[in-house]
């Protein structure tokens, strides 16, 4: 199995006035992705919004995605639920429907109790597509399940034949590189904290999955390739630009933010579903305001 490289979009859903969902907005916004030069979409997790949706708009997404897509992308779909059994509805369907790579996280109401009991979680899931690669999501800041990812791969890969890897969004990097090193990098460790992407390759990360790769992949892609050139200190200067801008998302909140920077570069996504919440215009105009003083858009698109 080839392990995936560059950089994969987290995208954001996309929402009509009345709160339904708009899969018109997609093929527009995977043609944005294309010449963002982005390897893949990672469709319906937390920017995507996946467990504020219907198992059937999930679908309705993905189909969209993968007919949108037409192969010129790597598709990932998202397919956690707090329903083991709803989660492999989703799971069977994006195999059906030509998926590259399925992907959950942990149910997040009832929680595994040990590392066994989630590994038999996720080995139920992935069973429902035996042909698409299987990732799990590890992003314990909002599932709330901190178990050691080292014992989660050795287990795994005795019930998951399928088991691709591990999309990492934490802040442990000594785990992260644990995890990209076990048994001599059996498998594919896709990082997932964009604002440690620096370090992350510094401890060998060669993929990456986040959510400002949407509008930024141009910034990141060129980190990237100075750090492959040796040119540590053009690659700092160039992540920290990324690093001010994200810090922007603590102070106005990710989704909601990131949602209006979208809207910023020409592809307005319509409002969150509650319990998340757009930004008020005068939030949004301190944002924008916030954005223009290092002047961020425009050296993103001059990347």
């Amino acid at each position: 199995m080839n392990k995936v490289k560059g950089l994969i979009a987290a995208t954001f859903a996309a929402y009509k006035k009345d709160g339904s969902i708009d899969l018109d907005a997609i093929p527009l916004y995977v043609e944005y992705l294309i010449e963002q030069n982005v390897s893949g979409v990672f469709v319906c997790g937390t920017n995507g919004e996946g467990p504020n949706l219907t198992v059937e708009e999930r679908m309705a997404i993905t189909e969209k995605y993968i007919n949108s897509v037409a192969g010129r992308l790597l598709v990932f779909v998202h397919v956690g639920h707090s329903s083991i059994t709803e989660a492999k509805r989703l799971a069977a369907h994006a195999q059906e429907h030509g998926a590259d790579y399925i992907s959950s996280v942990s149910a997040f109401y009832f929680k595994p109790s040990s590392v066994a009991n989630l590994v038999d979680c996720m080995a139920e899931i992935a069973a429902a597509a035996p042909k698409l690669p299987f990732f799990y999501y590890h992003i314990p800041a909002l599932t709330g399940i901190q178990i050691d990812m080292i014992q989660f791969l050795q287990l795994a890969e005795q019930k998951i034949p399928n088991l691709a890897g591990i999309k990492y969004t934490a802040v442990t990097i000594h785990e992260y590189q644990a995890c990209l090193h076990y048994k001599e990098g059996k498998f594919d460790i896709l990082f997932g904290y964009d604002e440690l992407l620096l370090p992350a390759l510094a401890v060998g990360a060669k993929g990456a999955i986040g959510s400002t790769y949407n509008y930024a992949a141009k910034l990141y892609a060129q980190v990237m390739a100075y750090f492959e050139e040796g040119k540590l200190d053009e690659a700092e200067k160039l992540h920290f630009e990324a690093v001010q801008m994200i810090q922007l998302l603590v102070k106005y909140g990710p989704i909601p933010t990131q949602r209006a920077i979208m809207k910023k570069v020409g592809l307005d996504l319509g409002t969150s579903r509650l319990p998340l919440v757009s930004l008020s215009e005068e939030r949004e105009q301190n944002l924008y305001a916030d954005l223009a003083q290092p002047d961020f858009l425009s050296l993103v698109k001059s990347c």
